[in-house]
């Protein structure tokens, strides 16, 4: 994280500063495609969603541990002391784990429902023994604390224009539809890992389980059924992305640049995706460098056309549409667009 972010976010504590700075680490270096559209955010937000995005991802690397050693007691353990910390840093506002401190910091400045955390941890713990879902219900269940959450954590740092309460089912939506892309595009590594995300009876409708998944897998080809479940699975994911839509026109007009282009460019997975055969069971689906790079350039101009506008407007109008204001300027951070 630039010394701008952090000063725009008015965090001037230099352990929190370098707290934020290891959160913006794990984005730029695990969350490419949301990475690429936080840089599109006014840079006294940006922080704050590293910090979200840094939580989450140390937690699913604790999850999905490289490590061949960390079986699931280890990464129980793991967890269990992650979650030890985040109690700590909510109870207190700070922790003596970075990343825990930040995520501290930025719930205390924003206002963030700690419940939110806690339904995020719950579905953490449960992908240490949960490897199926008998139905589409089933991974929704699941999916409100690993993906619907972190749309109602980004709420309030990105800002509404109505009611928050009128965008969180859209916030949320968008979150599952994030996800559900990434769950289609890594059929393949998640079986590796014992896992399969796609509903069993949206499989089972087209005669598919997970030993033919398996024997795919293993003979390199592709399986007319196996394809047709992976097109049904592609075509729910895109109904959710219709749901989450509206909720885009309810943010806060600095912010919708962002949120913009993670949703076209997470689209573009789902494009790829088919585009390669839905060959995911042997490969991941990659959007092309040049597609990303027109994306943001776009994202750019919604940027800098949304900032001349929000000059343009009273400053009464400009106080509606801010995010929850950051708490008493006790430790902040802040940085330019590209």
């Amino acid at each position: 994280m630039t010394g701008r972010e952090l000063d725009a976010a008015g965090i001037t504590d230099p352990v929190l500063r370098a707290a934020y700075h290891r959160c913006r680490e794990l984005n730029a270096a695990h969350g490419k495609t949301y990475f690429l559209a936080t840089r599109l955010l006014p840079a006294e937000r940006r922080p704050a969603v590293h910090a979200l995005y840094g939580f989450a991802r140390w937690a699913d690397d604790i999850v999905d541990s490289p490590d061949p050693t960390a079986d699931e007691s280890l990464r129980g353990a793991r967890l269990a002391e992650l979650q030890r910390h985040l109690a700590e840093g909510l109870r207190h506002g700070r922790d003596a784990e970075p990343v825990v401190a930040a995520l501290a910091d930025t719930a205390r400045r924003y206002g963030i429902d700690h419940r939110h955390f806690q339904d995020f941890m719950t579905a953490m713990r449960s992908d240490l023994v949960v490897t199926d879902y008998p139905t589409y219900a089933d991974l929704l269940g699941y999916m409100h604390g690993s993906a619907a959450v972190i749309g109602l954590q980004m709420l309030p740092v990105l800002g509404t224009v109505v009611p928050r309460e009128e965008a969180e089912p859209h916030a949320a939506a968008l979150g599952v539809a994030f996800q559900l892309t990434n769950f289609l595009r890594d059929v393949g590594e998640d079986l590796d890992r014992g896992r399969v995300y796609l509903p069993a009876d949206l499989l089972a409708a087209h005669g598919v389980d997970r030993e033919l998944l398996r024997r795919c897998r293993d003979a390199g080809g592709q399986d007319r059924r196996v394809l047709a479940a992976l097109r049904e699975f592609e075509a729910l994911t895109r109904r959710v992305y219709q749901e989450a839509r509206p909720g885009l026109a309810m943010l806060d007009p600095v912010s919708r640049p962002c949120i913009r282009t993670a949703y076209i460019l997470y689209g573009n997975i789902l494009d790829a995706v088919a585009r390669d055969g839905h060959a995911v069971l042997h490969r991941r689906a990659v959007v092309p460098r040049r597609r990303r790079a027109t994306v943001a350039v776009g994202g750019l101009v919604r940027v800098a056309a949304a900032r001349l506008r929000h000059r343009g407007r009273p400053s009464a109008e400009r106080r509606r549409t801010h995010p929850t204001p950051p708490a008493a300027p006790a430790r902040a951070v802040s940085e330019e667009v590209v």
